[in-house]
Protein backbone atom coordinates (compact mmCIF):
# COMPACT_ATOMS: atom_id res chain seq x y z
CA UNK A 1 0.00 0.00 0.00
CA UNK A 2 1.39 3.32 -1.12
CA UNK A 3 1.27 6.09 1.46
CA UNK A 4 -0.81 8.25 -0.62
CA UNK A 5 -3.26 5.12 -0.09
CA UNK A 6 -2.66 6.03 3.54
CA UNK A 7 -4.04 9.08 3.92
CA UNK A 8 -6.83 8.29 1.22
CA UNK A 9 -8.80 7.06 4.27
CA UNK A 10 -10.74 9.66 6.18
CA UNK A 11 -10.78 7.48 9.43
CA UNK A 12 -7.13 7.28 9.20
CA UNK A 13 -6.59 11.03 8.34
CA UNK A 14 -8.86 11.88 11.49
CA UNK A 15 -6.46 9.63 13.43
CA UNK A 16 -3.20 11.33 12.18
CA UNK A 17 -5.01 14.92 13.32
CA UNK A 18 -6.13 13.76 16.53
CA UNK A 19 -2.21 12.61 16.88
CA UNK A 20 -1.03 15.80 15.88
CA UNK A 21 -3.08 17.48 17.87
CA UNK A 22 -2.42 15.34 21.40
CA UNK A 23 1.09 13.93 20.64
CA UNK A 24 0.07 10.55 22.20
CA UNK A 25 -3.21 8.77 22.83
CA UNK A 26 -3.93 5.23 23.86
CA UNK A 27 -6.11 3.21 21.33
CA UNK A 28 -9.41 3.51 23.39
CA UNK A 29 -8.90 7.39 22.90
CA UNK A 30 -8.44 6.85 19.48
CA UNK A 31 -10.74 4.27 19.27
CA UNK A 32 -13.78 6.52 21.56
CA UNK A 33 -12.79 9.35 19.31
CA UNK A 34 -13.31 7.75 15.87
CA UNK A 35 -16.18 5.32 17.03
CA UNK A 36 -18.61 7.91 17.94
CA UNK A 37 -17.29 10.61 14.83
CA UNK A 38 -17.82 7.55 12.16
CA UNK A 39 -19.67 5.21 13.37
CA UNK A 40 -17.65 2.19 12.92
CA UNK A 41 -16.90 -0.66 15.80
CA UNK A 42 -13.33 -0.96 17.86
CA UNK A 43 -11.84 -3.97 15.30
CA UNK A 44 -12.43 -1.42 12.57
CA UNK A 45 -10.53 1.37 14.21
CA UNK A 46 -7.72 -1.50 15.41
CA UNK A 47 -7.11 -2.13 11.65
CA UNK A 48 -6.85 1.15 10.77
CA UNK A 49 -4.38 1.72 13.96
CA UNK A 50 -2.49 -1.15 12.67
CA UNK A 51 -2.41 -0.30 8.75
CA UNK A 52 -0.81 3.32 10.21
CA UNK A 53 1.83 1.63 12.40
CA UNK A 54 2.66 -1.15 9.55
CA UNK A 55 3.34 2.03 6.94
CA UNK A 56 4.84 4.05 9.26
CA UNK A 57 2.99 6.74 10.34
CA UNK A 58 2.32 6.01 13.79
CA UNK A 59 4.29 4.44 16.41
CA UNK A 60 2.88 2.73 19.26
CA UNK A 61 4.47 1.93 22.55
CA UNK A 62 3.30 -0.39 25.39
CA UNK A 63 2.59 1.04 28.84
CA UNK A 64 1.15 -1.44 31.43
CA UNK A 65 -2.39 -3.14 29.28
CA UNK A 66 -2.02 0.42 27.48
CA UNK A 67 -0.93 0.69 23.88
CA UNK A 68 0.25 4.55 23.54
CA UNK A 69 0.20 6.05 19.62
CA UNK A 70 2.20 8.69 18.49
CA UNK A 71 3.04 10.16 14.96
CA UNK A 72 6.39 8.89 13.20
CA UNK A 73 7.74 10.56 10.09
CA UNK A 74 8.24 7.89 7.91
CA UNK A 75 4.70 7.64 6.17
CA UNK A 76 4.69 11.61 5.84
CA UNK A 77 7.83 11.37 4.74
CA UNK A 78 7.22 8.80 1.71
CA UNK A 79 4.06 11.02 0.93
CA UNK A 80 6.35 14.06 0.56
CA UNK A 81 9.21 12.01 -1.55
CA UNK A 82 6.55 11.54 -4.37
CA UNK A 83 4.39 14.71 -4.18
CA UNK A 84 7.62 16.80 -4.84
CA UNK A 85 7.59 15.19 -8.04
CA UNK A 86 4.59 17.69 -8.86
CA UNK A 87 5.85 20.80 -6.92
CA UNK A 88 6.13 22.30 -9.84
CA UNK A 89 2.55 22.39 -10.82
CA UNK A 90 1.40 24.39 -7.86
CA UNK A 91 4.61 26.29 -6.64
CA UNK A 92 4.94 29.03 -9.28
CA UNK A 93 1.05 30.15 -8.87
CA UNK A 94 1.65 29.63 -4.85
CA UNK A 95 4.95 32.35 -5.08
CA UNK A 96 2.87 34.16 -7.49
CA UNK A 97 -0.07 34.22 -4.88
CA UNK A 98 2.70 35.63 -2.29
CA UNK A 99 3.30 38.34 -4.38
CA UNK A 100 0.00 39.51 -4.87
CA UNK A 101 -0.68 39.10 -1.36
CA UNK A 102 2.41 41.13 -0.02
CA UNK A 103 1.26 43.73 -3.32
CA UNK A 104 -1.93 44.38 -1.91
CA UNK A 105 -0.32 44.81 1.69
CA UNK A 106 2.32 47.13 0.66
CA UNK A 107 -0.60 49.33 -1.54
CA UNK A 108 -2.97 49.48 1.62
CA UNK A 109 -0.16 50.14 3.99
CA UNK A 110 0.63 53.37 1.60
CA UNK A 111 -2.68 54.53 1.21
CA UNK A 112 -3.26 54.44 4.77
CA UNK A 113 -0.06 56.56 5.26
CA UNK A 114 -1.67 58.84 2.66
CA UNK A 115 -4.90 59.06 4.46
CA UNK A 116 -2.85 60.27 7.82
CA UNK A 117 -1.32 62.56 5.44
CA UNK A 118 -2.45 64.07 2.34
CA UNK A 119 -0.64 66.43 1.52
CA UNK A 120 3.25 65.45 2.33
CA UNK A 121 4.54 69.00 1.09
CA UNK A 122 3.29 70.73 4.54
CA UNK A 123 4.30 68.19 6.65
CA UNK A 124 6.98 69.12 9.27
CA UNK A 125 10.38 68.30 9.04
CA UNK A 126 12.44 65.41 10.71
CA UNK A 127 13.35 66.80 14.05
CA UNK A 128 17.36 67.83 13.27
CA UNK A 129 19.84 65.54 15.30
CA UNK A 130 21.84 67.48 17.34
CA UNK A 131 25.34 66.42 18.54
Amino acid sequence: MHALDVLGDPVRRRILELLADAGELSAGELGESVQEEFGISQPAVSQHLRVLRDHGFTQVRPEGRRRLYSLDARGPQEAEQWLSAFERFWLPPLDALGTELARGRRERRLAAERAQDPDPTTASPPPSKEA
